[in-house]
């Protein structure tokens, strides 16, 4: 007698409209798990944003760096552009091996080794354009992990959403002594949302997460190159 006005509520629940429906009907769980997975994406997506534009800026600024580094014929010409192109790993190289080439330059001349500048040391150079590479390197890497994270773990998240969500409906069928389409909806649709919203977290993280690895792989390219450029130069004219 029960079961015909309990299957009308529920129909009416299970179809009131579009998305917005759906998180009505959506249980306390449901509605906890796609909070989580939206500050995942939206978090995620002002990272995509933000390092987009940061690693477009290294990329511009390390090809105008460059230009001005093979064009120069003094290290300290160089270094006066430096200030104006922060956003190029190549000038954090560069400013630590000019800095260890003076440091080494000033040390020949008190000691009186020689009548001309020289460089004692390329290994010491060398380990110092390393270092300065790891710490550029770990610059343009920051914040990346937060895409990693969110592409491995938002899809398990959503799946919890989706096994409480088919949970749910299966105690609609026990409570309603039902299996009609319009008692296991509800749960079904609740479940197929959080699945929805782990995956549109999870994939564009995956995505940009492996694009801006590799553009961060050829930058690191970039500044081996130029760190053993640099060395070519020290070891022709200062030892």
């Amino acid at each position: 007698m029960l079961i015909a006005p309990l299957l009308a509520q529920a129909q009416t629940e299970a179809f009131s409209g579009g998305v917005a429906g759906l998180l009505a009907h959506a249980g306390w769980v449901a509605r906890v798990v796609l909070a989580i997975l939206l500050v995942f994406s939206l978090v995620s997506w002002s990272i995509i944003l933000y390092k987009g534009l940061v690693l477009q800026r290294a990329r511009s600024q390390s090809e105008t760096f460059l230009n001005v580094f093979r064009k120069s014929s003094k290290f300290s010409e160089v270094n006066s552009v430096c200030s104006q192109l922060k956003a190029s790993p190549l000038t954090g190289v560069f400013q630590a091996g000019y800095l260890e080439v003076n440091q080494q330059v000033r040390s020949s001349e008190q000691t009186g080794s020689s009548g001309r500048p020289v460089v004692r040391s390329l290994e010491s150079l060398s380990r110092s354009l390393a270092r300065a590479a790891t710490v550029e390197v770990t610059r343009l890497e920051r914040r990346l992990s937060f895409l990693a994270t969110t592409a491995s773990v938002t899809p398990f998240i959503g799946l919890f959403g989706t096994t409480w969500g088919i949970m749910t409906a299966f105690e609609d069928i026990g409570r309603m002594g039902s299996a009609n389409l319009a008692v296991v909806a509800p749960g079904i649709s609740e479940a197929l949302v959080t699945t929805a919203m782990g995956l549109f977290a999870a994939i564009p993280a995956l995505v940009f997460y492996n694009h801006f690895a590799s553009r961060v792989k050829v930058l690191n390219a970039v500044m081996d190159d130029f760190a053993l450029e640099f060395l070519n130069i020290v070891e022709r004219n200062f030892t």
